[in-house]
């Protein structure tokens, strides 16, 4: 496995834009010609707007959102990760992730917030990196690094623009987000302050199935894996009723990190409606999720945003 993390540690300084690169907002994509950054006007709500970021395919531009506070900033960046599906129609028919709350909460607190779409999924299409395999041979590790090189070309090139500090982001990742985050978690601190994943993981809902997860203990393994060279802290949170990781095979996985890493708070979140895989991108749940995220960024929260 370690033979697999230095391949991937060299993987993921290929793209073009790396967290410590130099600007690339002229790069554009080969084939589509699409132009990297904002790509139409501010709107509501927290000057909601439409860019385009690397992924790690170079012909393919992430669709994503920003959002931002008043001002000029220049902002701490936070970034959301969202969660994926082994199916192929599913993945293309996915809107736009936008985890309004989340962002919202954030913007609150002084962030610029990017949700970039990775490739395979929606507007971005292009070819799905992130294949774990069958379910009985998943390969829970590749999965996660091949999702935790798209957040850091998406992150690499916002903390080359002007408005946004550099270094001391923020990862924040959902379900197949959050296991990309965990993958992150080696990464220089200075360039990523803090990893809070909602209910991460992946082959949860075997066969569609509620508390049925693809090789559960694969996914303990490559947890333990990912927190080996852990530098990063990491917030992990789970609802009391989840049903694609419920709490107890989510303990075992921090549990696995915790022993490879030691940077890892775990906490379960009270239950949400019927299924709490969803709190993280279900508008109204601030009171929810709210104060362990306050406890996760209070050492690093950012200055009040300067105003135009």
């Amino acid at each position: 496995m370690r033979l697999f993390k230095a391949l991937f540690a060299l993987v993921v300084l290929l793209p073009s834009v790396c967290l410590h690169g130099a600007d690339a907002q002229t790069r554009t994509v080969a084939q589509s010609g699409a132009q990297f950054g904002a790509q139409g006007a501010e709107g509501q709500p927290n000057r909601r707007q439409q860019w385009l970021v690397p992924s790690p395919d170079p012909d393919i531009a992430a669709h994503a959102l920003l959002f931002r506070p008043p001002g000029a900033g220049p902002f701490p960046l936070a970034l959301i990760a969202h969660a994926s599906t082994q199916n192929a129609l599913r993945r293309a028919q996915m809107p736009q992730p936008e985890y309004a709350a989340l962002a919202a909460w954030l913007v609150t607190r002084g962030y610029a917030v990017l949700v970039p779409e990775r490739p395979g999924h929606g507007a971005t299409g292009g070819k799905y990196l992130e294949d774990q395999g069958g379910c009985d041979d998943a390969n829970y590790s590749r999965a996660g690094y091949a999702t935790a090189d798209s957040i850091k070309a998406a992150l690499g090139f916002l903390l080359t623009q002007d408005f946004i500090q550099h270094g001391g982001a923020v990862v924040v990742g959902h379900s197949a987000g959050g296991w990309g985050a965990l993958a992150l978690a080696s990464e220089d601190p200075k360039a990523i302050a803090a990893i809070i994943v909602f209910a991460p993981g992946r082959g949860g809902h075997a066969n569609d199935a509620p508390g049925q997860v693809c090789a559960p203990q694969a996914l303990v393994v490559s947890a333990g894996e990912f927190g080996e060279d852990a530098q990063v802290p990491v917030t992990w949170l789970v609802a009391a009723n989840d049903s694609y990781f419920p709490p107890d095979l989510s303990k075992q996985m921090a549990d696995a990190f915790r022993k490879g890493g030691d940077k890892v708070d775990f906490h379960v979140l009270p239950a949400f409606r019927n299924e709490g895989h969803w709190l993280a991108e279900t508008d109204g749940t601030e009171a929810i999720f709210g104060p362990a995220l306050e406890a996760a960024i209070k050492p690093g929260l950012p200055k009040p945003a300067r105003k135009k």
